[in-house]
């Protein structure tokens, strides 16, 4: 049975290094797996109000919906001020209410960050993971994937041109795909 695995960008601009990174990296998982990209550009920010009141936005029921045809999470970050960018956060929050009906719970998970930066995304990997902890995410610990100074690693059409780059994301690609077979 083919397992569907959601990808998830944090960056928001047409052209991010991080998204044409982490396609390139979901496109190589093994075959038994599809990739579902989930747009988070058009959610509304997160108000508990809105659940309380029964006034939640299209753009949550959408995203909640979506993200429960999903049977692991591929996050790509970059890095904005040492953490991950705020769409990326309120698409956690979003996705966590209402309290007991998250719709991340148990999923697996993998993070990639991307840094034109030698830091490599460091402070967002870490800061994704404190928060995948607590929404019960079993997230892969090894391999790292921190990719730093990806303009010296895409071409003008943002394609990976290092081939040992290429080699490394397809691996953790084959790791990731055992690690969500071993869990479900």
């Amino acid at each position: 049975m083919t397992k569907t695995v959601g990808l998830i960008v944090g960056s928001l601009r047409k052209g991010s290094f991080t998204r044409a990174v982490a396609k390139q990296m979901a496109a190589q998982l093994p075959e038994g797996f599809e990739v579902k990209n989930i747009d988070i550009s058009k959610l509304d920010l997160y108000n508990q109000d809105l659940d309380d009141e029964d006034r939640v936005p299209a753009s949550w029921t959408e995203f909640r919906e979506a993200m429960k045809t999903v049977d692991a999470v591929i996050f790509a970050t970059p890095e904005f001020n040492r953490s991950v960018p705020g769409a990326l956060k309120n698409a956690l929050d979003v996705g966590s209410r209402p309290y007991g009906t998250s719709v991340w719970d148990k999923k697996p998970a993998i993070i990639l960050s991307v840094s034109s930066g030698a830091i490599s995304g460091f402070g967002a990997n870490h800061h994704l993971r404190q928060s995948l902890v607590f929404l019960n995410m079993p997230t892969i610990q090894q391999p790292e994937l921190y990719i730093g100074n990806v303009t010296e690693l895409l071409d003008d059409d943002l394609k990976i041109t290092n081939e040992g780059t290429i080699k490394f994301l397809g691996s953790a690609m084959v790791i990731f795909a055992d690690f969500i077979n071993r869990l479900s």
